[in-house]
Formats: C-alpha cells, sequence, structure tokens
C-alpha cells in the first residue's frame, strides 16, 4: 500500500502517490563550465533521469540554467544553500525547483521572499535535511544525528515555509547511515503528507554505494514509502541512474526493460552461463519490451526454474532448449544460444 502523498509538479513532471516512482540525480561538472554541465544533462537523461540537479554555489552559476533548459527536456533543480538571493535568481531565471533550507538562509523575511517568489512562479521547494547539517538545538536535545533528530529538523524546515502559507514542499530526510535513514524516513512519513525524496547520503563508492541505496531505499519503496529517488554514488553520475532503475526494476516498479534473471551455476553447468547472461544483458540493454527473460545453466533450473518467465534458454551439453512460457519451444547449438534468443525478443 502505497503511502498518500499530495502531488507536487516538477516541470512537466509529477512527484507524488499518484505518479510513478522518479529518477532523479546530479551533475557534477565544474560550475563555471556550461558546455561540460550541459554535455552532462543530456548524457543522464537519455539514460533515463527524469529530474537533473545542479549545484548554484554563486551568481555566476545561475548562467547554466539557461542552456541546460535548453539542451534537456528533464525538469532543473537549483540545489543551494545559505543564500536566499540565489534562490530568487534562480526562480528568475526559469528553474523548476529549488533544494533550500528555510532554517539557514537568515530571517524570516528572506524565508518569506523566497516562499512568495517561488509561488508567484509554481517552484516547488525540497527541504533537504542530513545528518551532517542539523540544528546546534536539535543535536544537543538528542545527543546524536539519530532518526528522530533527523525529522525534527525537517519538520521544523517545514513550519518555516507553512507560516507563509507555502506548502508546495518535497522533503528528504537523508543518512550515511542506512537504518538511521530508513528509520528517519519512517517517522516523517507518518507526520506529513508531502512528497518524500529517498537517498543514502554519501553512500560510497560505486560498488558499496549501490548495495547501501538499494537497502535504504529498497525497504522504503517496499513499505510504500517514497516518491522520488536518488542513488548517490562518487562515481559517473549515470551510474547513480542505471543503479536507480536497476532498483525499481528489482521491485517490480518499473517494467518497460527487460528484466533478466539468470542461475548463480554450479558444478553441474555444462555451458559457461557466466559469459551468457553478461551476454544477454548487454545485447538487451536497450530492448524497451517489459519482458522477464531466464538464462540458465542446465537441466535441474532449465525448464522448472524459469516457468515463469517470458522466454529463456537452458544450456546442456554442446547446446541449450529455448524455452517460452514454460514450454521448451526448440533445442538450439551452443554456440547460437543468444543469438536465437534475441531474435526470438525482437519478434515478441
Amino acid at each position: 500500500m502505497r503511502r498518500k502523498a499530495i502531488n507536487i509538479k516538477v516541470g512537466d513532471i509529477n512527484i507524488g502517490s499518484e505518479s510513478e516512482i522518479t529518477i532523479q540525480s546530479m551533475l557534477n561538472a565544474k560550475s563555471d563550465d556550461v558546455e561540460a554541465n550541459v554535455r552532462q544533462a543530456v548524457e543522464l537523461e537519455q539514460n533515463g533521469c527524469q529530474i537533473i540537479r545542479v549545484a548554484i554555489p554563486n551568481m555566476q552559476a545561475v548562467q547554466l540554467i539557461e542552456p541546460l533548459k535548453n539542451a534537456v527536456n528533464a525538469p532543473m533543480v537549483a540545489d543551494i544553500h545559505f543564500d536566499y538571493r540565489l534562490a530568487l535568481e534562480c526562480v528568475s531565471a526559469g528553474i523548476d525547483k529549488i533544494r533550500i533550507n528555510p532554517g539557514n538562509i537568515g530571517g524570516e523575511d528572506r524565508v518569506k521572499m523566497v516562499a512568495d517568489a517561488c509561488r508567484a512562479a509554481n517552484v516547488p521547494i525540497r527541504i533537504g535535511v542530513n545528518a551532517g547539517s542539523l540544528e546546534k538545538e536539535i543535536l544537543s536535545k538528542y545527543g546524536a544525528p539519530c532518526a528522530e533528530a533527523l525529522c525534527e529538523s525537517a519538520l521544523y524546515h517545514v513550519s518555516l515555509l507553512e507560516k507563509f502559507d507555502f506548502h508546495n514542499i518535497v522533503l528528504s530526510i537523508k543518512s550515511s547511515d542506512v537504518a538511521t535513514m530508513v528509520r528517519a524516513y519512517e517517522l516523517t512519513a507518518q507526520k506529513c503528507d508531502y512528497p518524500l525524496h529517498l537517498g543514502v547520503t554519501e553512500a560510497g563508492t560505486q560498488q558499496m554505494g549501490v548495495v547501501k541505496s538499494a537497502i535504504g531505499i529498497g525497504s522504503l519503496l517496499l513499505k510504500g514509502i517514497g516518491d522520488t529517488i536518488r542513488v548517490s554514488l562518487t562515481a559517473d553520475p549515470v551510474a547513480e541512474v542505471i543503479a536507480a532503475k536497476n532498483i525499481l526494476k528489482a521491485l517490480g516498479l518499473r517494467r518497460e526493460s527487460i528484466d533478466i534473471i539468470s542461475c548463480p551455476t554450479c558444478g553441474r553447468t555444462k555451458v559457461d552461463i557466466i559469459t551468457l547472461a553478461n551476454e544477454a544483458e548487454q545485447r538487451l540493454a536497450n530492448v524497451k519490451k517489459p519482458l522477464t527473460v531466464a538464462i540458465m545453466g542446465c537441466e535441474v533450473n532449465g525448464p522448472g526454474e524459469a516457468k515463469h518467465a517470458d522466454i529463456g534458454i537452458a544450456g546442456g551439453n554442446g547446446c541449450g532448449l529455448l524455452i517460452k512460457k514454460g514450454e521448451i519451444i526448440r533445442k538450439i547449438p551452443g554456440e547460437r544460444l543468444i543469438d536465437e534468443l534475441v531474435a526470438e525478443i525482437e519478434k515478441m
């Protein structure tokens, strides 16, 4: 059961419980290199990124917004810290969403200016709380950046905007500790109906970062919590998008591409199942069909384990079987297994 969340519109993208869970990433090119940022944004969009964030550390960086919006259809989010004037300038420049914490931009007059500007332009604000930026009072109250502290901080920032009748809000409550992150989102989900942006912050390099993100983001999505996600990796941002797509695919929340299931191989296997599975994954990567494809190594795991797949192969001694919906279609020479599997998928 999906947690109910109000709808927030970011450009042409809807974020909320009535919409699909969207994928985000962030540009990491230098903010003064317009060409590099545009190139990276285009690559992200081509790989399935639906919302793109860009750091705006100074007034010069505001100049990124126009060329980025001209280059991609994905809505752009301005990532801003401390300086409310950057938020105002980004709104004037046509940004689709602001990421800012109202509590660290100064007095109520500044918060009101940002809220009024965003309301007039219909620009939502994402409040981004994380364990490394908790208010001193909240940190002192709890003694550590625990889930309860993160939740209280997030709701405090929300109250600053609500005071000026601003409710076009998305919330993120991130921690690099997976258990803390999960609990913080669970607590916050119970206390408000704003859309939640999920992520494990500072998750690490690609291998471990994907594992942490899959556990944290995946466990929340299984509970119906979460409306948009970013996998944060110390890696090429495209890797973040691919990881996010795979998380959604693994949970059955995205079915627009091939889902490969393959056996872990054992001593019974008479074909190079590892090479076959990797080749199948590579050749089917861009096939936009919601099919489950089984790559099995022997007669034990073959027809039985692949019974619920749409199509698959099971390797044998120098040959293999092509299986469709649990039925054996024909025998194939070993060297032709992937070619004939791909050809059959193209007909489906």
